[in-house]
């Protein structure tokens, strides 16, 4: 048996991606994870964040949520390039944009609508390979602590043999606090339940979608624990693999 975690799923050198069918699969990740994307204007030192709303390879265009703050929306009308750049699993996605993009509405919300972009720059950073769970197969979570007033319920989206990221319904935003250590984080995998402390690295809360996301990394986790997390990476690794051989992706 190969081992998942060897030097071959470390950081690798950047990439430039060219190809439609790649430079598509990799926004739609952004878009079905909610991966803030960060942008910045030509000779501008102010940041700005959005999302994917939706990729649309038939037309061409790639939708954008509206800008926070909501001020750098004037730099798009006055037609000014832009960059993005986002990160998913370790990953740097980013590219450039200097058509001119257009100021719409999508399901009655302010969005953006720009062409696809014609190349895409990739670049795996993370030593670990991290796994992202079929949205019918989320694994059930619960977080809980002598530091938390309640047991938090939620889904685990992805896992590393380092880390995972996490969702809970609501706002638990304000419970939570980023850099701290919370003992009894349990995620029920298939073959067994995982219990281990988590280090949360950082909390955020999506008000559209009424849902709080977390990444976390494993706290002197335990051998037997290890093995077990270990295995269900392997296993979602050799799933996505086979999935990759067949061409559906």
């Amino acid at each position: 048996m190969s081992n998942p975690f060897s030097q071959e799923d470390g950081p690798q050198p950047p990439k430039l991606l060219k190809a439609p069918v790649e430079i598509v699969a990799n926004l739609r990740l952004l878009q079905q994870n909610h991966d803030p994307l960060i942008i910045t204007f030509e000779g501008r030192n102010q940041r700005f964040q959005s999302y994917v709303i939706e990729v649309d390879r038939d037309k061409q265009r790639l939708i954008l949520d509206e800008l926070i703050p909501r001020d750098g929306e004037r730099f798009l009308q006055n037609g000014e390039a832009f960059k993005v750049e986002a990160f998913h699993d370790g990953v740097r996605v980013a590219w450039q944009c200097d058509h001119e993009v257009r100021i719409s509405e999508h399901e009655g919300a302010r969005c953006y609508i720009s062409p696809l972009p014609d190349e895409v720059l990739y670049h795996q950073r993370r030593n670990a390979f991290r796994a992202p769970l079929k949205q019918a197969d989320l694994i059930k979570v619960s977080l809980a602590s002598d530091k938390l007033r309640d047991t938090y319920n939620g889904q685990l989206l992805d896992i590393s043999a380092t880390g995972c990221k996490l969702r809970f319904p609501g706002n638990i935003s304000e419970a939570l606090q980023a850099g701290q250590v919370y003992e009894r984080f349990t995620a029920h995998l298939p073959f067994g339940a995982l219990t281990t402390p988590i280090e949360l690295r950082h909390v955020q809360y999506e008000d559209k979608l009424d849902i709080t996301f977390a990444g976390a990394r494993f706290y002197r986790m335990a051998g037997n624990e290890q093995r077990l997390v270990e295995r269900f990476v392997y296993q979602l690794q050799r799933e996505a693999r086979r999935f990759e051989s067949d061409g559906l992706f």
